[in-house]
């Protein structure tokens, strides 16, 4: 169950450098690629036999068909094929394609309500002060267990116990807020010792790592599916998140959830941050980290898909760390059911 009528990244820049790309968001089955007019995406279906356009080719901005070389414009419409007559084929569905901050932008839905202008405003994604570094996983699950993973990072201290975890994430309390569409929730954690990861961090920023730190964690959920966690450590005493630049390491966890289909996300991660940017080692460095540390999320969601999906009535605990995305999950319902024309209670 999820949004239709939305933007989804649907992949990165060079995933489609050099040829087509099908990809499914949101249970529709795409092919993505880059057409003279910029990028285009079509159902990947060709009308002449049904072959998948992915396992063609991009010939001088055109998609030819692997099949039997039918040409596609990026309006769905067939433009030629050798020997043939084919444009007064149907047309195939194309749906609106927006490439914007080193993402490619797809709105499954109708594609007379697309507007880029709701694409999310990525500040630190063309800015010289700020580095990015990211990647993709696909994973088995819901897109929604994805949301409350991030959403309730108290499982830090067990999935991720020897990188970013700590005792100290149990013993604070989070604090969940909503605004309009936007669910917040913050977790601050003062005078404590930074795990491993965060250390590393520190000595990239030249700040030692044996000394008392302030660590914050803020969770940012906003539909479709996208959160966006502040994310720091300071050293004790100096402000905390407000703390100069120069004493802190701070970031922006980034997690764009794509629903592949009910069960199945294409999840892009990365951090943005905005010390020593010009790096690249520490880049590459803090990369590889994170890359560990989502994988570790893989097994446990994929796992607890599996047995939700073995057991699809037995009801759950609900607990306080919850909260943030239990307060996702009601947004999701009440847009999901207008965009449905249904009623909340008999969406859910």
């Amino acid at each position: 169950m999820f949004l239709k009528n939305t933007w989804y990244v649907a992949c990165t820049p060079d995933e489609i450098a050099d040829k087509p790309l099908g990809r499914t968001i949101a249970g529709e089955a795409l092919v993505i690629y880059r057409a003279t007019e910029g990028v285009a995406a079509l159902e990947d279906f060709c009308p002449h036999r049904g072959a998948p356009l992915s396992l063609g080719r991009v010939c001088e901005g055109k998609l030819v068909c692997g099949y039997h070389g039918l040409e596609m414009g990026c309006d769905g419409k067939t433009i030629a094929m050798p020997n043939q007559r084919v444009r007064g084929f149907p047309a195939i569905r194309a749906y609106p394609a927006v490439e914007r901050h080193g993402f490619i932008w797809v709105w499954p839905g109708d594609a007379a309500q697309a507007d880029a202008a709701l694409i999310p405003d990525l500040h630190w994604a063309n800015h010289p002060d700020w580095a990015y570094g990211g990647g993709l996983y696909h994973i088995r699950c819901d897109y929604r267990l994805m949301i409350d993973n991030l959403m309730d990072l108290t499982h830090e201290t067990y999935v991720h116990a020897n990188s970013i975890g700590q005792k100290e994430i149990d013993e604070a309390t989070p604090v969940t807020k909503v605004e309009g569409e936007h669910v917040i929730t913050s977790r601050h954690m003062e005078g404590i010792m930074a795990p491993p990861f965060w250390q590393m961090a520190l000595r990239g920023n030249g700040l030692p790592d044996d000394q008392p730190v302030d660590r914050w964690q803020i969770c940012h959920f906003n539909p479709p599916s996208h959160v966006m966690i502040e994310v720091g450590v300071a050293l004790a005493g100096r402000g905390g998140y407000h703390a100069d630049p120069k004493d802190k390491a701070s970031s922006i966890v980034v997690d764009f959830i794509t629903p592949e289909t009910e069960t199945s996300i294409w999840y892009f991660w990365g951090m943005a941050r905005n010390f020593q940017p010009q790096d690249e080692a520490l880049t590459a460095k803090i990369r590889e980290g994170q890359g560990k540390i989502f994988s570790e999320d893989l097994a446990m969601l994929e796992g607890q898909q599996a047995n939700l999906s073995r057991h699809p009535g037995r009801k759950l605990l609900g607990l306080n760390t919850d909260a943030g995305g239990v307060q996702a999950r009601r947004i999701l319902d009440r847009l999901i059911a207008a965009e449905r024309g249904e009623s909340v209670a008999a969406a859910a």
